[in-house]
């Protein structure tokens, strides 16, 4: 199995205001002592831009980087987000960055709240997503994915149909966001494996997954009071979306992705290294 690290398994997180952040020494060199090899880049200033700085940083600690979020406004039709996305995909191509993952933005910050789109609306956001994968792939990269997200343009059960179905955008199988989103990682694994080329691997409280569904809670809300668990914690059925992938000969990366919030550092060996040990070992249990 091909296992990268994510910064927002350690708090690290583009939403303003999103808890404490650890700095990023701490955070990769958790990672090289979790034994992990490779990483997602995290927000933007995680880590340096030019990969003159960054590549050598990350060696230091072990590490590769593989690609990155890109959120980005993709259904109004007064905002054409193709330029600058292509301005991003050959950075990408220069950096040797596999996977871009990108999430359709509402454009507002955050995630606990967003707009409803229309027929029009989505018929531009399915075009310009296979445009922006169709032209990545003319140019040899990166593999652009869609990452179904709480709070963005494509969080439901439906929503996540109506891109299947509409468009032929690789899907970044976020296990977390897809339960809290109403819709069955597995099933969707299970039914559309040759879909899915990028993997976020989270396990989830289905109990608070349900009240953010209901109004009842804000997704913010319920990161903090812990809807994302240690993988095997929680009521994805991580053994099922491991082995069904595998089966239909799956080779991308499994991200270990755990979105937490922190009020200040924890002491050293608690905290995210503890969940991010703990999601491993069960992990290589289930392979």
């Amino acid at each position: 199995m091909r296992i990268a690290g994510a910064p927002i398994s350690w708090g690290v997180c583009e939403v303003p205001g999103w808890g404490h952040q650890l700095d990023r020494e701490r955070v990769l060199g958790e990672m090289r002592s979790l034994g992990l090899s490779a990483t997602e880049l995290g927000p933007d200033g995680f880590l340096p831009e030019p990969a003159e700085e960054r590549d050598p940083l990350l060696a230091r600690y072990g590490l590769q980087a593989i690609g990155g979020f890109v959120p980005v406004v993709l259904h109004d039709p007064g905002f054409d987000p193709l330029p600058g996305l292509r301005q991003r995909l050959a950075a990408f191509r220069e950096q040797n960055l596999e996977v871009m993952v990108l999430a359709a933005a509402t454009g507002l910050d955050g995630y606990d709240e967003r707009p409803r789109l229309d027929a029009a609306g989505w018929d531009l956001l399915l075009g310009r997503l296979d445009r922006i994968a169709a032209e990545a792939a003319e140019a040899g990269g990166p593999l652009v994915t869609l990452h179904p997200h709480v709070g963005t343009m494509v969080e439901t059960a439906a929503e996540v149909r109506r891109v299947l179905d509409g468009c032929a955008v690789p899907l970044c199988l976020d296990t977390g966001h897809l339960l809290i989103g109403g819709a069955d990682p597995a099933e969707i694994a299970a039914a559309h494996p040759g879909r899915v080329a990028h993997v976020h691997l989270k396990d989830a409280d289905a109990a608070l997954a349900e009240r953010v569904r209901a109004g009842r809670l804000t997704y913010t809300e319920a990161v903090r009071q812990g809807v994302y668990r240690p993988l095997g914690q929680g009521d994805v059925d991580i053994p099922r979306i491991v082995a069904g992938l595998g089966s239909a000969g799956y080779r991308g990366w499994y991200v270990m992705e755990q979105d937490v919030m922190l009020d200040a550092d924890p002491p050293p060996g608690e905290g995210p290294i503890r969940d991010v040990a703990a999601s491993l070992a069960y992990l290589r249990s289930v392979a």
